[in-house]
Protein backbone atom coordinates (compact mmCIF):
# COMPACT_ATOMS: atom_id res chain seq x y z
CA UNK A 1 0.00 0.00 0.00
CA UNK A 2 1.35 3.28 -1.07
CA UNK A 3 1.77 6.31 1.46
CA UNK A 4 0.25 9.78 1.17
CA UNK A 5 2.59 12.17 0.60
CA UNK A 6 1.07 15.29 0.71
CA UNK A 7 4.18 17.79 -0.47
CA UNK A 8 4.78 15.44 -3.63
CA UNK A 9 1.25 15.41 -4.41
CA UNK A 10 0.64 19.68 -3.78
CA UNK A 11 3.90 19.73 -5.78
CA UNK A 12 2.18 17.23 -8.69
CA UNK A 13 -1.09 19.42 -8.54
CA UNK A 14 0.63 22.98 -8.61
CA UNK A 15 2.78 21.99 -12.22
CA UNK A 16 -0.14 20.61 -13.63
CA UNK A 17 -1.85 23.90 -12.96
CA UNK A 18 1.08 25.94 -13.53
CA UNK A 19 0.06 27.39 -17.04
CA UNK A 20 -3.75 28.04 -15.85
CA UNK A 21 -2.76 29.63 -12.91
CA UNK A 22 -0.16 32.19 -14.45
CA UNK A 23 -2.48 33.14 -16.70
CA UNK A 24 -4.59 35.08 -14.55
CA UNK A 25 -2.36 35.64 -11.79
CA UNK A 26 -1.72 39.27 -13.16
CA UNK A 27 -5.12 40.03 -13.11
CA UNK A 28 -5.57 38.83 -9.76
CA UNK A 29 -2.87 41.10 -8.13
CA UNK A 30 -3.12 44.22 -10.12
CA UNK A 31 -7.75 44.70 -10.60
CA UNK A 32 -8.64 41.37 -8.99
CA UNK A 33 -9.16 39.70 -5.57
CA UNK A 34 -5.55 40.64 -4.38
CA UNK A 35 -5.21 44.20 -5.58
CA UNK A 36 -5.10 45.44 -1.46
CA UNK A 37 -3.07 42.80 -0.68
CA UNK A 38 0.44 44.76 -1.13
CA UNK A 39 -0.92 48.55 -0.02
CA UNK A 40 -2.43 46.71 3.56
CA UNK A 41 0.90 44.56 3.83
CA UNK A 42 2.55 47.96 3.40
CA UNK A 43 0.61 50.43 6.14
CA UNK A 44 2.51 47.51 8.61
CA UNK A 45 5.67 46.86 7.16
CA UNK A 46 8.70 49.31 6.36
CA UNK A 47 9.82 49.36 2.81
CA UNK A 48 13.31 47.93 2.52
CA UNK A 49 11.94 45.00 5.06
CA UNK A 50 13.41 41.24 4.41
CA UNK A 51 10.10 39.14 3.19
CA UNK A 52 9.59 35.66 2.36
CA UNK A 53 6.83 35.16 0.31
CA UNK A 54 5.31 31.62 1.25
CA UNK A 55 3.96 29.69 -1.34
CA UNK A 56 4.81 32.68 -4.18
CA UNK A 57 3.69 30.13 -7.06
CA UNK A 58 4.03 32.45 -10.36
CA UNK A 59 5.89 35.31 -8.39
CA UNK A 60 3.58 37.64 -9.82
CA UNK A 61 2.74 38.82 -5.67
CA UNK A 62 6.90 38.51 -4.80
CA UNK A 63 7.04 41.29 -7.85
CA UNK A 64 4.65 43.75 -7.11
CA UNK A 65 6.65 43.34 -3.04
CA UNK A 66 9.95 43.99 -5.06
CA UNK A 67 8.19 46.95 -6.67
CA UNK A 68 6.92 48.23 -3.24
CA UNK A 69 10.58 48.26 -1.81
CA UNK A 70 10.98 44.98 -0.49
CA UNK A 71 14.24 42.51 -0.33
CA UNK A 72 12.04 39.46 -1.84
CA UNK A 73 12.41 35.76 -1.31
CA UNK A 74 9.70 33.27 -2.84
CA UNK A 75 9.32 29.75 -1.87
CA UNK A 76 6.78 27.23 -3.55
CA UNK A 77 7.00 23.33 -3.41
CA UNK A 78 5.90 23.43 -8.07
CA UNK A 79 9.63 23.23 -10.21
CA UNK A 80 7.27 24.68 -12.76
CA UNK A 81 5.43 27.74 -10.99
CA UNK A 82 9.23 29.22 -10.07
CA UNK A 83 10.34 28.90 -13.19
CA UNK A 84 7.44 31.05 -13.80
CA UNK A 85 8.48 33.13 -10.95
CA UNK A 86 12.03 33.40 -12.32
CA UNK A 87 10.81 34.70 -15.59
CA UNK A 88 8.22 37.39 -14.01
CA UNK A 89 10.86 38.72 -11.84
CA UNK A 90 13.73 38.65 -14.51
CA UNK A 91 16.10 41.77 -13.71
CA UNK A 92 14.87 42.18 -10.13
CA UNK A 93 16.58 41.41 -6.57
CA UNK A 94 14.00 38.90 -5.77
CA UNK A 95 15.35 35.21 -4.84
CA UNK A 96 13.54 31.86 -5.48
CA UNK A 97 14.01 28.81 -3.88
CA UNK A 98 12.33 25.14 -4.04
CA UNK A 99 10.67 23.59 -0.49
CA UNK A 100 7.73 23.11 1.72
CA UNK A 101 6.71 26.06 3.35
CA UNK A 102 5.99 24.00 6.76
CA UNK A 103 9.74 23.19 7.03
CA UNK A 104 11.72 26.30 5.59
CA UNK A 105 15.23 26.13 4.80
CA UNK A 106 16.33 29.18 6.22
CA UNK A 107 17.97 29.89 9.30
CA UNK A 108 16.21 32.00 12.64
CA UNK A 109 15.22 35.17 12.45
CA UNK A 110 16.09 35.89 8.45
CA UNK A 111 13.30 38.16 8.02
CA UNK A 112 11.08 40.49 8.74
CA UNK A 113 8.11 39.74 7.88
CA UNK A 114 6.13 36.52 6.18
CA UNK A 115 3.39 36.69 3.35
CA UNK A 116 1.37 33.74 2.34
CA UNK A 117 -1.57 34.29 0.49
CA UNK A 118 -3.95 31.35 -0.42
CA UNK A 119 -1.04 29.02 0.62
CA UNK A 120 -1.60 27.50 4.48
CA UNK A 121 -5.14 25.81 2.54
CA UNK A 122 -2.56 23.85 0.79
CA UNK A 123 -0.69 22.28 3.36
CA UNK A 124 -1.08 19.41 5.46
CA UNK A 125 -0.46 21.06 9.05
CA UNK A 126 -1.25 24.40 8.81
CA UNK A 127 0.08 25.08 12.38
CA UNK A 128 3.44 24.08 11.52
CA UNK A 129 3.46 26.29 9.06
CA UNK A 130 2.74 29.47 11.93
CA UNK A 131 5.82 27.56 13.96
CA UNK A 132 8.29 27.75 11.01
CA UNK A 133 7.41 31.62 10.34
CA UNK A 134 7.65 32.26 13.84
CA UNK A 135 11.23 30.70 13.79
CA UNK A 136 12.20 32.70 10.50
CA UNK A 137 10.29 35.98 11.24
CA UNK A 138 11.97 38.12 13.42
CA UNK A 139 10.71 38.79 17.04
CA UNK A 140 7.83 41.55 16.46
CA UNK A 141 8.09 40.83 12.99
CA UNK A 142 5.06 40.26 11.40
CA UNK A 143 2.80 37.72 8.75
CA UNK A 144 0.25 38.55 6.47
CA UNK A 145 -1.44 35.60 5.54
CA UNK A 146 -4.64 35.35 3.47
CA UNK A 147 -7.49 32.70 4.34
CA UNK A 148 -10.22 31.32 1.54
CA UNK A 149 -13.42 32.32 3.00
CA UNK A 150 -16.37 30.32 2.76
CA UNK A 151 -17.87 32.09 -0.61
CA UNK A 152 -14.25 31.22 -2.21
CA UNK A 153 -15.11 28.76 -5.29
CA UNK A 154 -11.70 26.55 -4.05
CA UNK A 155 -12.89 25.00 -1.42
CA UNK A 156 -14.80 22.41 -3.99
CA UNK A 157 -11.54 21.12 -4.15
CA UNK A 158 -11.68 19.64 -0.49
CA UNK A 159 -15.32 17.45 -0.91
CA UNK A 160 -14.21 14.37 -1.80
CA UNK A 161 -12.48 13.75 1.82
CA UNK A 162 -16.32 13.48 2.86
CA UNK A 163 -15.39 9.93 1.02
CA UNK A 164 -12.95 9.57 2.45
CA UNK A 165 -9.90 10.40 -0.22
CA UNK A 166 -7.02 12.31 0.15
CA UNK A 167 -7.54 15.90 -1.33
CA UNK A 168 -4.38 18.36 -1.25
CA UNK A 169 -6.59 21.37 0.74
CA UNK A 170 -7.64 22.09 3.86
CA UNK A 171 -10.59 23.46 4.18
CA UNK A 172 -9.63 26.18 7.33
CA UNK A 173 -12.49 28.87 7.93
CA UNK A 174 -11.01 32.51 8.69
CA UNK A 175 -12.19 32.14 12.32
CA UNK A 176 -10.44 28.70 12.81
CA UNK A 177 -6.84 30.03 11.36
CA UNK A 178 -7.30 33.36 13.87
CA UNK A 179 -7.52 31.10 16.67
CA UNK A 180 -4.92 28.83 15.48
CA UNK A 181 -2.42 31.74 15.31
CA UNK A 182 -3.51 33.22 18.55
CA UNK A 183 -3.02 29.93 19.79
CA UNK A 184 0.62 30.09 18.91
CA UNK A 185 1.55 33.22 19.78
CA UNK A 186 0.75 35.39 17.06
CA UNK A 187 -0.99 39.03 17.48
CA UNK A 188 -3.78 39.98 14.91
CA UNK A 189 -3.13 43.41 14.40
CA UNK A 190 -5.36 44.40 11.47
CA UNK A 191 -7.44 42.77 8.65
CA UNK A 192 -8.51 42.74 5.43
CA UNK A 193 -12.18 41.25 3.73
CA UNK A 194 -12.29 40.62 0.48
CA UNK A 195 -15.49 39.99 -1.29
CA UNK A 196 -17.35 38.57 -4.28
CA UNK A 197 -19.21 41.24 -6.53
CA UNK A 198 -22.61 40.46 -5.22
CA UNK A 199 -21.49 40.19 -1.63
CA UNK A 200 -19.52 43.46 -1.98
CA UNK A 201 -22.68 45.31 -2.34
CA UNK A 202 -24.32 44.36 0.63
CA UNK A 203 -24.23 46.54 3.83
CA UNK A 204 -21.71 45.19 6.44
CA UNK A 205 -21.09 47.86 9.01
CA UNK A 206 -23.34 46.11 11.80
CA UNK A 207 -22.35 43.39 11.52
CA UNK A 208 -19.77 40.92 13.95
CA UNK A 209 -16.56 39.98 12.29
CA UNK A 210 -17.10 36.53 11.92
CA UNK A 211 -20.08 36.99 9.85
CA UNK A 212 -18.54 39.21 7.56
CA UNK A 213 -15.51 36.63 7.76
CA UNK A 214 -18.93 34.21 6.27
CA UNK A 215 -19.58 36.39 2.96
CA UNK A 216 -15.87 36.42 2.68
CA UNK A 217 -14.14 35.15 -0.19
CA UNK A 218 -11.23 35.63 1.42
CA UNK A 219 -9.71 37.06 4.97
CA UNK A 220 -6.26 38.91 4.74
CA UNK A 221 -4.94 38.78 8.62
CA UNK A 222 -1.97 40.74 9.29
CA UNK A 223 -0.37 39.27 12.38
CA UNK A 224 2.52 40.15 15.02
CA UNK A 225 5.25 37.53 16.00
CA UNK A 226 4.55 38.06 20.16
CA UNK A 227 7.55 35.37 20.99
CA UNK A 228 9.86 38.08 22.34
CA UNK A 229 7.34 38.55 24.83
CA UNK A 230 7.18 34.91 26.10
CA UNK A 231 11.48 34.81 25.73
CA UNK A 232 11.34 37.98 28.30
CA UNK A 233 9.18 36.43 30.43
CA UNK A 234 11.73 33.20 30.50
CA UNK A 235 14.88 34.77 31.34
Amino acid sequence: MSIFDWSKEAEKQWDDQSSSWNSKSREMWESGSRKEIVPFFSKYVDSGARICDLGCGDGFGSFQLERAGYKVTGLDVSEEMLQKAQEINKGNNTEFVKGDISVLPFPDRAFDAVLAINSLEWTEHPFMVLREAQRVVKPGGFACVGILGPTAAPRNNSFRRLYGEKVICNTMMPWEFEKLAADNNWEKIGDLGVYKRSADQLPKGTLSTELKQSLSFMWVFMLQNKIEVLEKLNQ
